[in-house]
């Protein structure tokens, strides 16, 4: 059994470490600096305190500011156990005291991780799983970016050419987007005319111009009104329009990158053998689980991670009161449920049993759910085994 249990509350800048031995009672408390050399000092009076003996560290924190920590102890062969904040703060309202002080948070770290045998260690990842997850992460953001502008764009557009806001679906229509950066009001896209705005998207290289400058004449010919914020309005429009376009590119080459580092991984052929599993969202799984299901005990500790094991809620007399849990990784969660999504269109299995689901009552989205549950039990079993996915012959699709 340890001897020490290291309590980290983990900051930017500055981290607090406090040691208690396995009565419960404070050896060591200190304030360090999220540095190199620092961190190495507090190991080593860790070191001197556990005289030659175990010592587990907890964190909770198992990225950003943490990173170099977590690092560093790796790199020692330390045993690190990951604490979520969450779960922090509802323990800490069981000790003594209304106060809130990092002395007080990393003290309850070190004492759930001792009193504790359900924590997980941090998993730190290989480094494609790692570079998968930031590249993702920055996926996610841009797409976010992306929405917001389109968003702003919509509102901005409405204000003053309404008829046009209508005309096209800026999300999908990358030709829309091009002609907002040139032809943002009713009286110039009369004047260029229907002939000539065709030309112009043409030599653009925008797909289906034709249809696009007819739609666009059509919107300015049916309104000849000017509104009193169409001259600052149109340029706020032309340059939302050009940032979307922006981001669109860096997405695109996001999406390439991720592409290159996923089939790096000695496992990228056996996911993307799964129905519904790509690319992008092979990579969201590879990063949220580090690469590796040897830090998940089974498929059903995976589940729970991934938020598609329900959480009973009985009491009394009521029984089977099921419910989504409330802490789960929600960037697990998106992948298989996304996969699960994109396999009713290419899975004649998946199908099979969304549409059984369907007949049982259960909504879209408890079918999809249960689907994604299901398919989890699949992927242990192709990543543990190394091998690919095969799909049962024996199924056979029902009528829709």
């Amino acid at each position: 059994m340890p001897q020490l249990w290291a309590g980290i509350d983990a900051g930017k800048t500055h981290h607090h470490c406090v040691v208690i031995d396995d009565g419960g009672a404070r050896l060591f408390s200190q304030r360090v600096a999220n540095d190199e050399t620092d961190l190495l000092d507090l190991m080593g009076n860790v070191a001197v305190l556990s005289g030659g003996g175990e010592a587990v560290w907890a964190v909770d924190l198992n990225h950003g500011g943490a990173a170099l920590l977590i690092a560093l102890l790796a790199a020692h062969d330390q045993q690190l156990l990951y604490i979520p904040g969450r779960t922090v703060h509802h323990a800490s309202r069981t000790y003594r005291g209304d106060g809130k002080t990092d002395a007080k948070d990393a003290a309850v770290i070190a004492d759930q991780a001792r009193m504790r045998r359900d924590l997980q260690p941090v998993r730190t990842g290989d480094d494609i799983s790692v570079d998968l997850r930031i590249l993702t992460a920055r996926r996610t953001d841009k797409a976010c970016d992306r929405t917001r502008a389109i968003n702003r764009l919509r509102a901005q557009l409405l204000e003053y050419f309404p008829a046009l806001e209508h005309a096209f679906d800026y999300s999908r229509s990358k030709a829309g987007l091009v002609l907002l950066t040139r032809y943002q009001t009713p009286d110039a896209l009369r004047r260029l005319g229907q002939k000539r705005l065709h030309t112009w998207l043409k030599n653009q290289g925008t797909r289906s111009s034709a249809d696009v400058a007819e739609r666009a004449i059509t919107a300015a010919k049916s309104q000849y009104t000017t509104v009193a914020v169409q001259r600052i309005g149109a340029l706020m429009v032309a340059e939302l329009a050009q940032e979307v376009l922006d981001i669109q590119n860096q997405l695109d080459a996001l999406d390439t990158l991720i592409a290159e580092r996923f089939r790096e991984h000695h496992q990228a052929e056996i996911m993307l053998s799964m129905p519904g599993f790509g690319p992008l969202l092979g990579a969201e799984f590879f990063g949220a689980i580090g690469g590796d299901l040897a830090v998940f005990d089974s498929v059903d500790r995976l589940a729970g991670v991934a938020g598609l094991a329900p959480a009973p809620k009985d009491s009394g007399r009521i029984r089977g009161n099921h419910h989504r849990p409330r802490r789960y990784d929600r960037r697990l969660l998106r992948a298989c449920y996304m996969a699960a999504m994109s396999s009713l269109r290419s899975s004649t299995a998946s199908r099979t049993y969304y549409d059984r689901k369907r007949a049982e009552g259960k909504t879209h989205v408890q079918s999809v759910l249960s689907l994604a549950r299901r398919r989890l039990n699949v992927l242990w079993a192709m990543l543990r085994d190394g091998t690919a996915y095969k799909p049962p012959g024996d199924l056979v699709a029902s009528p829709a």
